[in-house]
Protein backbone atom coordinates (compact mmCIF):
# COMPACT_ATOMS: atom_id res chain seq x y z
CA UNK A 1 0.00 0.00 0.00
CA UNK A 2 2.64 2.70 0.82
CA UNK A 3 4.43 1.68 -2.57
CA UNK A 4 1.23 2.57 -4.19
CA UNK A 5 1.19 5.84 -2.44
CA UNK A 6 4.73 6.41 -3.43
CA UNK A 7 3.86 6.02 -6.85
CA UNK A 8 0.21 8.07 -7.07
CA UNK A 9 2.44 10.88 -5.32
CA UNK A 10 5.33 10.38 -8.26
CA UNK A 11 2.55 10.35 -10.98
CA UNK A 12 1.57 14.09 -9.69
CA UNK A 13 -1.78 12.77 -8.09
CA UNK A 14 -4.02 15.21 -5.54
CA UNK A 15 -4.70 14.74 -2.41
CA UNK A 16 -7.70 13.95 -3.32
CA UNK A 17 -6.96 11.62 -5.06
CA UNK A 18 -4.24 9.50 -2.93
CA UNK A 19 -7.04 9.59 -0.30
CA UNK A 20 -8.99 7.21 -2.18
CA UNK A 21 -6.16 4.91 -2.44
CA UNK A 22 -6.28 4.88 1.08
CA UNK A 23 -9.92 2.79 0.71
CA UNK A 24 -8.04 0.11 -0.41
CA UNK A 25 -6.33 -0.80 2.72
CA UNK A 26 -9.33 -2.63 4.17
CA UNK A 27 -10.15 -4.88 0.85
CA UNK A 28 -6.15 -5.95 0.40
CA UNK A 29 -6.00 -6.51 4.32
CA UNK A 30 -9.07 -8.93 3.96
CA UNK A 31 -7.60 -10.42 0.92
CA UNK A 32 -4.24 -11.08 2.66
CA UNK A 33 -5.87 -12.36 5.97
CA UNK A 34 -8.81 -14.46 4.11
CA UNK A 35 -7.76 -15.48 0.84
CA UNK A 36 -3.72 -15.92 1.31
CA UNK A 37 -3.53 -15.95 5.29
CA UNK A 38 -4.87 -19.66 5.41
CA UNK A 39 -2.96 -21.12 2.16
CA UNK A 40 -0.40 -22.92 4.82
CA UNK A 41 -3.16 -25.09 5.29
CA UNK A 42 -2.64 -26.72 1.35
CA UNK A 43 0.15 -28.94 2.52
CA UNK A 44 -2.79 -31.45 4.68
CA UNK A 45 -3.28 -32.55 1.16
CA UNK A 46 0.29 -34.35 1.22
CA UNK A 47 0.20 -35.69 4.84
CA UNK A 48 -2.09 -38.47 6.19
CA UNK A 49 -3.19 -35.64 8.61
CA UNK A 50 -3.79 -36.22 12.00
CA UNK A 51 -5.55 -32.95 13.89
CA UNK A 52 -4.66 -34.11 17.45
CA UNK A 53 -0.33 -33.43 16.30
CA UNK A 54 -1.57 -29.97 15.14
CA UNK A 55 -1.33 -28.69 11.92
CA UNK A 56 2.51 -28.02 12.32
CA UNK A 57 3.06 -31.26 13.94
CA UNK A 58 5.18 -34.35 12.98
CA UNK A 59 2.80 -35.58 10.47
CA UNK A 60 3.51 -38.46 8.22
CA UNK A 61 4.13 -37.22 4.43
CA UNK A 62 2.70 -39.22 1.92
CA UNK A 63 2.95 -37.46 -1.27
CA UNK A 64 0.48 -37.67 -3.95
CA UNK A 65 -1.48 -40.57 -2.50
CA UNK A 66 -4.44 -38.48 -1.36
CA UNK A 67 -4.85 -37.59 -5.06
CA UNK A 68 -4.50 -40.72 -5.92
CA UNK A 69 -7.38 -42.38 -3.78
CA UNK A 70 -9.55 -39.26 -4.18
CA UNK A 71 -10.05 -40.13 -8.16
CA UNK A 72 -9.93 -43.36 -7.69
CA UNK A 73 -13.75 -42.77 -5.88
CA UNK A 74 -16.37 -42.68 -8.27
CA UNK A 75 -18.37 -39.65 -6.39
CA UNK A 76 -15.56 -37.57 -7.24
CA UNK A 77 -16.19 -37.66 -11.05
CA UNK A 78 -19.73 -37.60 -10.33
CA UNK A 79 -19.05 -33.97 -8.68
CA UNK A 80 -16.95 -32.72 -11.22
CA UNK A 81 -19.31 -33.54 -14.22
CA UNK A 82 -22.21 -32.13 -12.03
CA UNK A 83 -20.41 -28.90 -11.22
CA UNK A 84 -19.34 -28.27 -14.62
CA UNK A 85 -22.77 -28.81 -16.25
CA UNK A 86 -24.43 -26.92 -13.45
CA UNK A 87 -21.83 -23.45 -14.12
CA UNK A 88 -21.75 -23.83 -17.62
CA UNK A 89 -25.94 -23.29 -17.98
CA UNK A 90 -25.53 -20.68 -14.97
CA UNK A 91 -23.23 -19.33 -17.26
CA UNK A 92 -25.24 -18.74 -20.42
CA UNK A 93 -28.19 -18.18 -19.08
CA UNK A 94 -26.97 -15.78 -16.38
CA UNK A 95 -25.77 -13.73 -19.60
CA UNK A 96 -28.54 -14.13 -21.60
CA UNK A 97 -31.19 -13.34 -19.30
CA UNK A 98 -29.72 -10.16 -17.74
CA UNK A 99 -29.17 -8.54 -21.59
CA UNK A 100 -32.75 -9.27 -22.37
CA UNK A 101 -33.82 -7.79 -19.38
CA UNK A 102 -31.76 -4.73 -19.96
CA UNK A 103 -33.26 -4.51 -23.52
CA UNK A 104 -36.66 -4.47 -23.19
CA UNK A 105 -36.01 -2.16 -19.79
CA UNK A 106 -34.41 -0.04 -22.19
CA UNK A 107 -37.30 0.47 -24.13
CA UNK A 108 -40.08 1.56 -21.25
CA UNK A 109 -40.41 5.27 -21.78
CA UNK A 110 -42.75 5.89 -17.96
CA UNK A 111 -39.50 6.44 -15.86
CA UNK A 112 -41.99 5.60 -12.33
CA UNK A 113 -43.01 2.78 -14.04
CA UNK A 114 -39.09 1.65 -15.33
CA UNK A 115 -38.12 2.80 -11.48
CA UNK A 116 -40.46 0.06 -9.79
CA UNK A 117 -39.43 -2.86 -12.08
CA UNK A 118 -35.36 -2.70 -11.64
CA UNK A 119 -36.48 -1.88 -7.68
CA UNK A 120 -38.43 -5.22 -7.69
CA UNK A 121 -35.76 -7.55 -9.98
CA UNK A 122 -32.55 -6.49 -7.88
CA UNK A 123 -33.95 -7.22 -4.67
CA UNK A 124 -33.67 -10.84 -4.80
CA UNK A 125 -30.20 -10.45 -5.14
CA UNK A 126 -30.03 -8.80 -1.59
CA UNK A 127 -31.14 -11.83 -0.18
CA UNK A 128 -28.85 -14.44 1.46
CA UNK A 129 -29.35 -18.55 -0.37
CA UNK A 130 -30.33 -19.20 3.41
CA UNK A 131 -33.33 -17.80 3.77
CA UNK A 132 -34.37 -18.26 0.18
CA UNK A 133 -33.79 -21.96 0.39
CA UNK A 134 -36.57 -22.32 2.95
CA UNK A 135 -38.68 -20.03 0.56
CA UNK A 136 -37.88 -22.66 -2.22
CA UNK A 137 -38.43 -25.40 -0.13
CA UNK A 138 -42.22 -24.68 0.68
CA UNK A 139 -43.34 -22.94 -2.85
CA UNK A 140 -41.88 -26.12 -4.53
CA UNK A 141 -42.99 -29.10 -1.97
CA UNK A 142 -45.32 -31.17 -3.57
CA UNK A 143 -47.97 -29.80 -1.56
CA UNK A 144 -46.26 -25.91 -2.28
CA UNK A 145 -47.70 -23.35 -4.04
CA UNK A 146 -46.45 -23.95 -7.33
CA UNK A 147 -47.52 -27.65 -7.23
CA UNK A 148 -51.19 -26.58 -6.19
CA UNK A 149 -51.23 -24.34 -9.44
CA UNK A 150 -50.21 -27.11 -11.56
CA UNK A 151 -52.77 -29.16 -10.07
CA UNK A 152 -55.44 -26.84 -11.46
CA UNK A 153 -54.36 -28.16 -14.72
CA UNK A 154 -54.61 -31.85 -14.03
CA UNK A 155 -51.10 -32.31 -13.45
CA UNK A 156 -49.12 -34.68 -11.19
CA UNK A 157 -47.58 -33.16 -8.36
CA UNK A 158 -43.57 -32.52 -9.11
CA UNK A 159 -41.19 -32.56 -5.94
CA UNK A 160 -38.50 -30.18 -7.58
CA UNK A 161 -36.17 -30.16 -4.82
CA UNK A 162 -36.26 -34.06 -4.32
CA UNK A 163 -35.98 -35.35 -7.88
CA UNK A 164 -32.90 -36.30 -9.77
CA UNK A 165 -34.86 -35.38 -12.97
CA UNK A 166 -35.74 -31.51 -12.31
CA UNK A 167 -33.10 -30.95 -9.46
CA UNK A 168 -30.58 -29.23 -11.44
CA UNK A 169 -32.71 -27.37 -13.65
CA UNK A 170 -34.18 -25.95 -10.22
CA UNK A 171 -31.19 -24.75 -9.24
CA UNK A 172 -30.07 -23.05 -12.30
CA UNK A 173 -33.43 -20.89 -12.94
CA UNK A 174 -33.28 -19.95 -9.06
CA UNK A 175 -29.97 -18.87 -8.91
CA UNK A 176 -30.70 -17.02 -12.55
CA UNK A 177 -33.85 -15.65 -11.17
CA UNK A 178 -31.60 -14.68 -7.56
CA UNK A 179 -28.93 -12.29 -10.09
CA UNK A 180 -30.50 -11.11 -13.60
CA UNK A 181 -31.92 -7.71 -11.65
CA UNK A 182 -28.61 -7.17 -10.31
CA UNK A 183 -26.84 -8.31 -13.28
CA UNK A 184 -28.84 -6.58 -15.36
CA UNK A 185 -27.40 -3.10 -13.90
CA UNK A 186 -24.41 -3.32 -16.09
CA UNK A 187 -25.90 -4.17 -19.87
CA UNK A 188 -27.76 -0.71 -18.58
CA UNK A 189 -25.06 1.33 -18.44
CA UNK A 190 -23.57 -0.04 -21.32
CA UNK A 191 -26.61 1.23 -23.35
CA UNK A 192 -26.61 4.42 -21.55
CA UNK A 193 -23.39 4.68 -23.19
CA UNK A 194 -24.11 4.03 -26.85
CA UNK A 195 -24.01 7.31 -28.82
CA UNK A 196 -27.73 8.84 -29.18
CA UNK A 197 -27.36 9.85 -32.45
CA UNK A 198 -26.77 6.65 -34.19
CA UNK A 199 -30.68 6.02 -32.83
CA UNK A 200 -31.77 9.52 -33.97
CA UNK A 201 -29.71 8.76 -37.31
CA UNK A 202 -32.10 5.95 -37.65
CA UNK A 203 -35.40 6.90 -36.63
CA UNK A 204 -35.10 9.83 -39.48
CA UNK A 205 -34.06 6.61 -41.57
CA UNK A 206 -37.20 5.02 -40.60
CA UNK A 207 -36.02 2.23 -38.25
CA UNK A 208 -38.26 1.01 -35.00
CA UNK A 209 -37.69 0.17 -32.26
CA UNK A 210 -36.93 -3.14 -32.70
CA UNK A 211 -34.58 -2.52 -35.58
CA UNK A 212 -32.93 0.32 -33.41
CA UNK A 213 -32.06 -2.77 -30.75
CA UNK A 214 -31.24 -5.25 -33.65
CA UNK A 215 -29.16 -3.11 -35.13
CA UNK A 216 -27.43 -0.63 -32.81
CA UNK A 217 -28.10 -1.14 -28.91
CA UNK A 218 -27.31 -4.89 -29.35
CA UNK A 219 -24.08 -4.25 -31.58
CA UNK A 220 -23.22 -1.55 -28.53
CA UNK A 221 -23.27 -4.64 -26.39
CA UNK A 222 -21.09 -6.89 -28.13
CA UNK A 223 -17.85 -5.69 -26.17
CA UNK A 224 -19.23 -6.12 -22.82
CA UNK A 225 -20.93 -9.62 -23.11
CA UNK A 226 -18.01 -11.06 -24.52
CA UNK A 227 -15.89 -9.33 -21.86
CA UNK A 228 -18.70 -10.45 -18.82
CA UNK A 229 -18.62 -13.85 -20.71
CA UNK A 230 -14.40 -14.20 -20.82
CA UNK A 231 -14.25 -13.10 -16.85
CA UNK A 232 -16.78 -16.09 -15.58
CA UNK A 233 -14.56 -18.75 -16.91
CA UNK A 234 -12.60 -18.36 -13.90
CA UNK A 235 -15.50 -19.12 -11.49
CA UNK A 236 -16.33 -22.47 -14.09
CA UNK A 237 -15.36 -24.70 -11.06
CA UNK A 238 -17.81 -22.96 -8.66
CA UNK A 239 -21.47 -24.07 -9.03
CA UNK A 240 -22.81 -22.17 -5.74
CA UNK A 241 -22.02 -24.00 -2.93
CA UNK A 242 -24.36 -21.91 -0.60
CA UNK A 243 -27.23 -22.73 -2.46
CA UNK A 244 -26.80 -25.84 -3.04
CA UNK A 245 -25.86 -26.49 0.99
CA UNK A 246 -29.48 -24.93 1.67
CA UNK A 247 -31.02 -26.77 -1.17
CA UNK A 248 -29.84 -30.65 -1.63
CA UNK A 249 -30.62 -33.65 -0.23
CA UNK A 250 -29.33 -37.00 -0.04
CA UNK A 251 -31.92 -38.14 -2.21
CA UNK A 252 -30.21 -35.87 -5.29
CA UNK A 253 -26.47 -36.45 -4.80
CA UNK A 254 -26.69 -37.92 -7.97
CA UNK A 255 -27.37 -35.08 -9.76
CA UNK A 256 -26.82 -32.24 -7.43
CA UNK A 257 -23.63 -33.03 -5.52
CA UNK A 258 -20.93 -30.55 -7.04
CA UNK A 259 -17.05 -30.54 -5.93
CA UNK A 260 -17.34 -28.03 -3.29
CA UNK A 261 -20.36 -29.76 -0.65
CA UNK A 262 -18.38 -32.99 -1.71
CA UNK A 263 -15.32 -31.35 -0.06
CA UNK A 264 -17.57 -30.25 2.91
CA UNK A 265 -19.14 -33.83 3.42
CA UNK A 266 -15.79 -35.71 3.04
CA UNK A 267 -13.66 -32.99 4.81
CA UNK A 268 -15.93 -31.81 7.85
CA UNK A 269 -18.37 -35.08 8.31
CA UNK A 270 -16.11 -37.92 7.25
CA UNK A 271 -13.32 -36.05 8.88
CA UNK A 272 -10.56 -36.96 5.65
CA UNK A 273 -8.98 -34.33 5.68
CA UNK A 274 -6.30 -35.20 3.62
CA UNK A 275 -8.30 -36.22 0.71
CA UNK A 276 -10.89 -33.41 0.77
CA UNK A 277 -7.61 -30.98 0.95
CA UNK A 278 -6.49 -32.48 -2.37
CA UNK A 279 -9.42 -32.09 -4.14
CA UNK A 280 -9.78 -28.25 -2.97
CA UNK A 281 -6.44 -27.30 -3.85
CA UNK A 282 -6.71 -29.11 -7.44
CA UNK A 283 -10.06 -26.89 -7.75
CA UNK A 284 -8.55 -23.88 -6.28
CA UNK A 285 -5.34 -24.81 -9.25
CA UNK A 286 -7.70 -25.31 -12.02
CA UNK A 287 -9.93 -21.98 -10.99
CA UNK A 288 -6.83 -19.66 -11.22
CA UNK A 289 -5.48 -21.10 -14.30
CA UNK A 290 -9.16 -20.53 -15.85
CA UNK A 291 -8.95 -17.52 -14.48
CA UNK A 292 -5.64 -16.23 -15.79
CA UNK A 293 -6.95 -17.27 -19.11
CA UNK A 294 -10.04 -15.38 -18.83
CA UNK A 295 -7.72 -11.94 -18.38
CA UNK A 296 -5.44 -12.89 -21.42
CA UNK A 297 -8.78 -13.50 -23.72
CA UNK A 298 -10.31 -10.56 -22.08
CA UNK A 299 -7.46 -8.44 -22.72
CA UNK A 300 -6.90 -9.67 -26.27
CA UNK A 301 -10.82 -9.46 -27.35
CA UNK A 302 -12.42 -7.14 -25.45
CA UNK A 303 -9.83 -4.38 -25.20
CA UNK A 304 -10.01 -5.31 -21.03
CA UNK A 305 -6.97 -4.98 -18.26
CA UNK A 306 -6.98 -4.32 -14.74
CA UNK A 307 -3.48 -2.30 -14.95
Amino acid sequence: MAGAMRAARRKGLSADERSWLLFLLLPVLFVLVFSYGGMYGVVIAFQRFIPAKGLFGNQNWVGLENFQYVFSLKNVWRAIWNTLSISVWKLVLGIVVPVCVALLLNEVRRSGFKRTVQTIVYLPHFISWVILSGIFLDLLSTDGLVNQFLGLFGLEPIFFLGSNRYFQATLIVTDVWKGFGYSSIIYLSAIAGIDQEQYESARIDGAGRFRCMRYITLPGLAGTIALMGVLSIGNLLNAGFDQVLNMYSPQVYETGDIIDTFVYRFGLLEAKYGPSQAVGLMKSVISATLTVVAYVLAYKYADYSLF
